[in-house]
């Protein structure tokens, strides 16, 4: 699954493709390398027009996997004669996020399948690991061609209160993940089990924002994208943040 991409163009031209018309982001810089849990752009359906805002990528996980975690917190804790509250650790269980959604009939991810649910993020470039004989996981970078033209994944969106990370507490962010299905033939031959969901047009974009869900569910297949580059190293290598 993919769990590292890129945006290295400027907001304005977010804005411009999105037609966004409130910017929340400040001065964005280059993001060469966006990690799970890392903060990106992403454009949502507001109260008063589409938006442009920071967001955090990974939405709520399932609750069967946070209560599977915590168990085993818990029976943990239990061993060493310790009394605690389980229902107290659930509602602190860290949850790093889901970051790709694949199964859109599940019921945990048909909730943020409205339209006010649904967001547009932007991206450059997308990375997936190939695996050397050796053992050596080398990422290879897709684009839908050498000069890296903006497009969007077809994600979803939420405000969540949660633990993201222990360190922090309780917080309440603005969340975000993207869809995945079946690869093509290019992404295929790196990682065989799925690829994001890709708009790489204006009608794709706007169907995805405003159409009913059944409807922008059939953007959910693979788009045309292919290699633009590998290696361990280089701009879009590096993470940041």
């Amino acid at each position: 699954m993919c769990n590292l991409y890129s945006y290295t163009k400027g907001q304005a031209a977010i804005r411009e493709l999105s037609k966004a018309m409130h910017d929340q982001t400040g001065n964005l810089p280059p993001l060469p390398g966006i990690f799970p849990d890392y903060a990106a752009p992403i454009v949502r359906n507001g109260p008063d027009g589409r938006e442009l805002i920071m967001a955090r990528w990974g939405m709520p996980s399932p609750v069967n996997v946070l209560m599977e975690a915590t168990k085993k917190r818990v029976q943990k804790l239990e061993a060493k004669g310790k009394t605690v509250d389980f229902k107290e650790m659930l509602r602190l269980e860290p949850d790093g996020g889901v970051t790709n959604v694949r199964n859109t009939s599940s019921s945990h991810w048909k909730r943020w399948l409205g339209l006010e649910s649904r967001c547009l993020v932007p991206l450059t470039s997308f990375s997936e690991n190939e695996v050397l004989p050796d053992g050596r996981r080398l990422p290879i970078w897709f684009a839908f061609d050498e000069s890296r033209p903006i497009a969007f994944f077809a994600g979803i969106t939420t405000r969540w209160a949660s633990v993201r990370k222990i360190r922090e507490g309780e917080t309440t962010n603005e969340l975000f993940a993207f869809l995945t299905t079946e690869p093509n033939a290019e992404v295929g031959a790196v990682h065989p089990k799925a690829m994001p969901v890709i708009l790489t047009t204006e009608e794709e974009r706007e169907f995805w924002l405003t159409a009913p869900m059944q409807e922008a569910l059939k953007l959910q297949r693979p788009a045309g994208w292919g290699a633009a580059g590998r290696g361990e190293g280089g701009e879009e290598g590096r993470r940041t943040g």
